[in-house]
């Protein structure tokens, strides 16, 4: 029988224990297969996070760093410049990188550090209950938002992948989904351009992935699919806001 599907190797052969319908996994998927087409296992490190994101560790078959709460970024940022034939990547939360992490992923870019982030947002802190994020959309509930978010109290949700396109140091920069086929191969194609960035020594490559939380959500797993495609997206629009090689063929006329 032929095998039409098979585990990455860059992933370890266990379970994932995320909650049912959370799109942690397959974005741990995406980014594995595009490790493992690129042939880059050997060469990579991760800097990890702190949040649901941080169990990348248990999966990944990789070199990993621990990074205090929000540091991610500067970590890489460290290893990169020390080990430059290193492939460095971070993989972080809405709350680790869009709170915490704020400095930290806003100076990479203006350096234009040659580390590419994944960046995961499901517009809320899943692991520790349910709190508002930086990401959280107006009208959305959590529990520190019962009446859901006010911008009049707690301001406007971020949109990290255009606030990163306009600095000069970013290379790439893009917005997708996990909800659907569709936006489940622009997400591929997303993540190969990120990681192509930092091959071609371009700059900050940076991809955000629209995820599902169903547990804080309150929803069924469907539900929550639904939900990404219903709110998130007009919320927060798909796209490619910067992309490198369309600005050096620019250049060179």
């Amino acid at each position: 029988m032929k095998q039409v599907f098979k585990r990455p190797e860059s992933l370890i052969d266990v379970p994932f224990h995320f909650c049912p319908g959370c799109h942690h996994g397959i974005i741990h998927r995406i980014v594995a297969e595009v490790i493992d087409e690129y042939e880059l296992r050997e060469q990579v490190i991760i800097a990890a996070s702190v949040g649901c994101s941080v169990f990348m560790y248990d999966y990944f078959d990789v070199d990993v760093i621990e990074s205090p709460h929000g540091r991610a970024a500067a970590v890489a940022t460290g290893v990169k410049r020390a080990r430059p034939d290193n492939f460095v990547f971070t993989y972080q939360g809405d709350g680790d990188l869009a709170a915490i992490g704020t400095a930290e992923i806003i100076h990479v870019a203006n350096r234009g550090e040659n580390v590419t982030v994944f960046f995961v947002n499901n517009t809320i802190y899943g692991m520790t209950g349910g709190q508002m994020a930086p990401t959280t959309m107006i009208g959305q509930k959590s529990t520190t938002t019962p009446r859901g978010r006010d911008p009049q109290e707690a301001g406007h949700p971020i949109h990290m992948a255009e606030l990163l396109a306009n600095l000069a140091g970013t290379a790439y920069s893009a917005r997708v989904a996990v909800n659907n086929i569709k936006n489940l191969m622009q997400a591929k194609k997303a993540t190969r351009q990120a990681v192509e960035a930092q091959l071609e020594g371009m700059g900050l490559g940076f991809v955000e992935y629209l995820s599902a939380c169903p547990t804080n959500w309150k929803m069924t797993p469907a539900q929550a699919c639904e939900r990404v495609g219903q709110e998130l997206i007009p919320a927060f629009p798909l796209g490619v806001f910067k992309e490198f090689k369309a600005e050096a063929q620019a250049k060179a006329g």
